[in-house]
């Protein structure tokens, strides 16, 4: 993969400033997607093996609530942004205990790996939102140009989300898990320097917290609790005082997201002071989040059930050397780095043509195919799910006394998941660009990092969603995972096509917003 093409789509008459967030963000996800390749291999990997023995199913609620919990950061880290720090300071302090955290579990054992985790999800909550408003900030103006600069930034996110994975999942997966963990610490350090040093071409950008004047003394009460109640609850657990079950612990964080995304909603509404034009604005940011949990509750399958059938039911064999599985988790990504440029010229040229789809119309495609992709994956499952031989053996659950998981089938090409990788990245490219563009120029000024949190927290519980359904799934039987493929089959479908449906509705209420 080639930096010209990138660089040469970086200087074409956009800031530059934009090319020292695409790099950030490059490394930050780096580091975040080469250590999600591990991170349900490694757990129900066997404890001879250097794994945790977990269960397929408590791994993948587990990871659940890791991934969401990494993207409900996003709504603390806009809000501190806004209030104490700005963009700027936050990006650096994210990324810092970013780094902290993937050493943590580079070097821990036991339940040290989990405090590593706490600290990743930290970390991002800070950095990951407030790049993407930095971004914003580079084009004022707003329109086309504005999409096309994030799409460029998307591809920056999917550049170090391919290259992430290769890099950890050999060095994990063929070595020791735990040198993965350690070169997704060393692409965040890598990051951080390159961050330090492109200061200057931000200019004013992320300078100051969108709310001027000084901290109010509800703002700090809120922040004292706030960073209290982290570190008792990390405390407890820590310490075994409380004892987690994580599948209850996943459903019940599910409805925590869900309210307080309901509470905030009806905060911007009635308690917020905006005006007629800025509600409406509003309200499309609430269809967007709802359309948005849909896609990644399914898209969000890549990391576990999607990571297990590459494990399990794909053919990884070539030229006499096994494929790691981890290394699937690339294949999203570099179709994003392929396509990225070309749908960003799209967007323009449908422009300037007045035959640009409407937001909600872009949304309505991306879903339909997230749907598409996993009817690819079902006909595979139900393939897999011919043969009768013993595929593998999965650990049962770490100090347990119950049998082995066996896990039956045949395995099949990876064409398979090659198509479906495909189909799923189009979805994104329709679906999240957009979407964080179209957040920056909804939102009401002084909400802008907000509303970022906002937007994080329907990946958040789009996120919890895929780790329950996963885990639903395991990686025992074909036939289940068909079945469940099937159901999201039909969510992503009527989805997308009752957003296709209310697009000119939806549209009307953007208030002039393109």
């Amino acid at each position: 993969m080639s930096a010209a093409p990138v660089s040469a789509a970086l200087a074409a008459g956009h800031p530059k400033g934009l090319r020292a967030l695409f790099l950030t963000e490059m490394w930050e996800r780096f580091s975040y997607y080469g250590m999600r390749a591990l991170l349900v291999l490694f757990m129900v990997d066997s404890v001879e093996r250097g794994g945790m023995g977990l269960s397929a199913e408590v791994a993948a609620a587990i990871y659940g609530l890791y991934t969401a919990a990494v993207y409900l950061a996003a709504l603390p880290g806009g809000w501190i942004a806004d209030r104490f720090l700005g963009a700027r300071r936050s990006i650096g302090y994210g990324g810092l205990v970013i780094a902290a955290g993937q050493f943590t579990l580079a070097f821990s054992r036991g339940n040290a790996f989990f405090l590593g985790l706490v600290l990743v999800v930290i970390g991002t909550g800070l950095l990951k939102p407030n790049v993407s408003a930095m971004v914003g900030e580079l084009y004022p103006e707003g329109g086309a140009r504005r999409d096309a600069g994030f799409t460029i930034f998307y591809m920056g996110i999917n550049l170090g989300a391919a290259i992430g994975p290769l890099v950890s999942a050999a060095l994990g997966e063929q070595m020791n898990w735990h040198y993965g963990f350690g070169a997704a610490g060393v692409g965040m350090v890598l990051g951080l320097i390159q961050y330090r040093l492109s200061a200057p071409s931000f200019g004013a950008a992320g300078l100051r917290p969108g709310r001027q004047g000084a901290v109010s003394v509800r703002d700090w009460t809120l922040l004292g609790l706030f960073v209290g109640g982290v570190v008792a609850v990390v405390g407890l657990v820590y310490g075994g005082v409380v004892r987690v079950n994580p599948l209850r612990l996943a459903q019940g964080t599910s409805y925590f997201i869900v309210l307080v995304a309901t509470l905030y909603f009806l905060a911007a509404f009635f308690g917020l002071g905006l005006d007629a034009a800025e509600k409406k604005r509003v309200a499309v940011i609430l269809v967007l989040f709802i359309s948005s949990a849909v896609f990644w509750s399914g898209f969000e399958q890549a990391g576990s059930s999607l990571n297990l059938f590459a494990k399990y039911f794909t053919e990884r064999h070539c030229f006499g050397h096994e494929i790691p599985a981890g290394w699937f988790q690339s294949l999203g990504p570099i179709c994003i780095i392929t396509l990225a440029p070309v749908v960003a010229w799209a967007w323009v040229v449908l422009a300037r043509r007045g035959w640009e789809p409407s937001l909600p119309a872009k949304f309505g495609w991306g879903l339909l195919l997230l749907a598409a992709g996993f009817l690819v994956m079902a006909g595979a499952a139900k393939l897999a799910a011919t043969g009768g031989q013993t595929l593998a053996t999965l650990p049962a659950p770490a100090g347990g006394a119950a049998a082995p998981l066996l896990v039956t089938g045949h395995r099949v090409w990876p064409l398979w998941l090659i198509l479906t990788y495909l189909l799923h990245s189009l979805g994104e490219l329709c679906l999240s660009p957009v979407g964080l563009s179209s957040v920056t120029k909804l939102a009401p000024r002084r909400l802008v990092g907000q509303m970022m949190g906002i937007w994080f927290l329907a990946t958040s519980l789009g996120n919890l969603f895929a780790g329950l359904m996963a885990g639903e799934m395991g990686a025992s039987s074909g036939t289940v995972m068909a079945a469940r493929y099937q159901q999201i089959v039909l969510m992503a479908l009527g989805a997308g096509g009752l957003l296709l449906v209310l697009s000119k509705p939806v549209k009307a209420l953007m208030a002039g917003v393109k």
